[in-house]
């Protein structure tokens, strides 16, 4: 019984440096990608909610952040398919979701954390809604500490600079 304890563990330790970094690159690809072509076909929106970005992005132009924010999401989407520098785009998501969440999903106004809470929603209801973007920051600190695993370009990428 521990023999086959032993050997199921080492095949899934196996199986983890390849497998569990693909779906979460896969899922945040298309949203972030997703996001980014809406922006990149849709009008900036980004002068009306400028004052709610935390410093220092709420002193860069509403044009500049809109352009920074939808090809950081295209361009981003696009490399964690790949698993093209993957803690570099992981990180870049990060600060872009945090700044997001400061500038579209928190509620304007909170007196307790029970009300805050209620902003962990997918939908707002007047009190933010900034549930879907934390979740993709937590999902995004694997590959930020841990990278791409082996199935992807980073990992080839550093096999070739190996050598």
């Amino acid at each position: 019984m521990v023999s086959l304890w032993f050997f199921i563990t080492d095949i899934l330790e196996r199986l983890g440096t390849w497998l569990p970094q693909l779906p979460l690159r896969f899922l945040l690809a298309w949203e972030f990608y997703e996001s980014g072509i809406v922006k990149l076909e849709g009008n900036n929106w980004f002068g009306q909610i400028q004052d709610s970005f935390p410093f220092p992005f709420n002193v860069i132009p509403a044009e500049v952040s809109w352009f920074l924010a939808t090809w950081t999401e295209v361009v981003g989407g696009i490399c964690l398919a790949l698993g093209l520098f993957t803690r570099f785009w992981s990180l870049s998501l990060i600060i872009l979701t945090v700044v997001a969440i400061a500038g579209v999903h928190w509620p304007d106004q909170w007196a307790s954390l029970a009300e805050l809470w209620k902003g962990y929603a997918i939908t707002d209801k007047g009190f933010g809604n900034f549930k879907l973007p934390l979740l993709f920051i937590v999902m995004l600190l694997p590959l930020l500490f841990s990278g791409a695993g082996k199935a992807s370009l980073d990992h080839l990428l550093a096999g070739f600079l190996r050598r």
